[in-house]
């Protein structure tokens, strides 16, 4: 595999919660904390830290999804703005609180590829 596959390979692993070394151990255990070694391959994934950029990156696409979902569900059901607002909260929240997860392990797979260690590790 060239490089540009392997980096795109690394970061695929890592939406799917694997290892970005070898796509078999996990990449998170719980809901955010990074596993300090694969289970299969003994990598380090410890070493990289994700610190606020799946944040940044989360809260960038919600943004970006906000507004249609503000208009459709205005047009689509006509509701009071007391239940637009919590209909769009819930959505909005259930939706950010899945998407972290899934952009921080890609996250992790990205600084893995580039092999961007935290320096204190």
């Amino acid at each position: 595999m060239t490089e540009s596959q392997e980096r795109k390979a690394a970061v695929i692993r890592g939406l799917m919660n694997r290892c970005p070394n070898c796509g078999e151990g996990k990449l998170l255990t719980g809901y955010l904390t990074i596993s300090p070694e694969c289970e299969n391959c003994k990598a380090p994934l410890g070493n990289y830290r994700a610190a606020d950029g799946p944040a940044f990156f989360t809260m960038t696409i919600m943004l970006l999804l906000l507004i249609p979902l503000i208009g459709f569900t205005w047009v689509l059901f006509r509701p009071s703005p007391l239940t637009l607002l919590l209909i769009v909260g819930l959505i909005t929240t259930l939706l950010t609180l899945v998407l972290l997860r899934i952009v921080k392990g890609a996250f992790i797979g990205y600084l893995w590829s580039h092999q961007e260690q935290d320096p204190g590790a």
